[in-house]
């Protein structure tokens, strides 16, 4: 990463060279002179970016099926939760009928258990399906890519289990009573029938949502694109996992032996086509605020500070002009492609009052951060300061004589600079070929 040189803002007659440098004579030829002028003076770092969408979230398949329907098309808008495709699980739906049947033969009528024996195989059955059944939920939740999907299902697990495993502890407490004789056999039956036809009903409670899951829904409101992105996004996937059939491509369509599509075939999910657990169906990115990310050199970095204006140009519109404004500074550093370290900072992009095309995401971008400006601010030629012993001075016009004069610099813009101390607006200086003059030189 290299720094871009600054750039400047400031009246006419900051050109001082052009209006009002004079010849020294023959023998200082090189040398110009003008004079400290009032004026503004912007410092600019340049840094290479790129335009972000707000939010990208991509839609995949649950589970395994068919793309029964795509109800939406490339490019279309579409609203938070609204419906966009459907999959058709045969397996799913097979699940979930034998689920309902277990419901309905839970609740019709008490378990049959001819001693305290069979009641305890009987119980200890029903605690082991119960079990067995938690750990494929809890397994599926980790599967999960969306914190909030993932949390949410797990957070219903653990209740499930909270709640069966008092249903449980009852039907235990029930045949201890049987086996002290305070309680009779068929009282402890009643409570092993409660635990099943709970754990009947929560197995089904699961089966239905993995059915309802087989609904997609856009999860965030934006345009719609066929597939998912080759990087970043936020896939909502899977509430159960699955496979492809042997020799198929995730998406159903054609592909080559490493599992790359074949040029010239569209990669979207067709309708009809198998879908495994996981596969992309589409991908809704949220442009209703684009941003940017420009990555900054170390050496700039600490200039740049939340809300710095910043302008823009695209490498896809020539000539267009953008307004940007930094919204954060990442803490942390990244590699720049050139083995640099440089920080990562966000914009929020202004397309309002532009006739300018509109951006689309991940555009290349030169975003110019002013990182520092200067206003009425004394001003001199960047030419006019040389470094003398490691200080920077001035050449001024003492009567007929050059005189130097050592200054501060504050604000360094590409052409001009600020001068916080030691000269004023107004005085004469030499503003080019300064490091011809020796001390004692005659000034014209």
């Amino acid at each position: 990463m290299t720094r871009s040189r600054p750039l400047v803002i400031a009246a006419a007659m900051i050109f001082l060279v052009s209006s009002t440098a004079a010849s020294c004579g023959d023998d200082k030829s090189g040398v110009g002179l003008g004079q400290a002028t009032l004026g503004t003076v912007a410092e600019i770092v340049e840094a290479p970016g790129s335009v972000t969408a707000r939010a990208a979230a991509t839609v995949s398949a649950p589970a395994s099926g068919t793309l029964a329907e795509l109800r939406v098309e490339a490019g279309q808008q579409v609203s938070k939760d609204q419906v966009v495709a459907v999959i058709d699980s045969p397996e799913l739906e097979a699940r979930r009928r034998a689920a309902e049947r277990a419901v309905e033969q839970s609740s019709g009528g008490s378990v049959t258990v001819g001693d305290t024996s069979a009641f305890i195989a009987v119980r200890h059955q029903t605690d082991t399906n119960a079990e067995k059944a938690y750990q494929e939920a809890r397994a599926a939740a980790a599967q999960i890519t969306d914190p909030a999907l993932r949390q949410a299902l797990s957070q219903q697990v653990d209740a499930a289990r909270r709640q069966y495993n008092l249903a449980s502890a009852a039907a235990a407490a029930a045949l201890r009573s049987v086996q002290q004789g305070v309680a009779s056999l068929g009282e402890a039956v009643n409570s092993l029938s409660s635990a099943q036809r709970l754990q009947a009903e929560q197995a089904y409670d699961l089966a239905d949502a993995a059915v309802e899951a087989l609904t997609l829904r856009a999860p965030v409101a934006g345009v719609v694109q066929l597939g998912g992105v080759a990087s970043g996004g936020s896939p909502l996937t899977d509430l159960l996992s699955g496979g492809a059939p042997p020799g198929s491509s995730p998406g159903g369509g054609s592909s080559l032996p490493g599992g790359s599509p074949l040029p010239g075939v569209d990669e979207a999910v067709p309708r009809g086509a198998f879908v495994a657990a996981g596969t992309p169906i589409l991908t809704v990115v949220d442009v209703s605020r684009l941003g940017l990310t420009a990555e900054v050199d170390e050496t700039d970095v600490l200039l740049v500070k939340a809300g710095t204006a910043a302008t823009v140009e695209l490498d896809a519109a020539t000539g267009a002009s953008y307004r940007a404004k930094v919204r954060s500074i990442d803490l942390l550093p990244t590699t720049s492609a050139r083995g640099g370290v440089s920080y990562k900072v966000r914009l929020d992009l202004d397309t309002a009052g532009t006739d300018a095309p509109t951006p689309r995401p991940g555009m290349s971008a030169v975003v110019r951060l002013q990182v520092r400006e200067a206003d009425d601010a004394v001003t001199v030629p960047a030419s006019a300061i040389i470094s003398v012993d490691g200080k920077d001075t001035v050449w001024t016009v003492r009567g007929d004589r050059y005189e130097r004069v050592p200054v501060t610099l504050g604000v360094q813009g590409e052409d001009v600079v600020q001068i916080t101390d030691g000269l004023n607006a107004g005085q004469r200086i030499a503003v080019s070929g300064a490091d011809e003059i020796q001390p004692g030189d005659k000034a014209p």
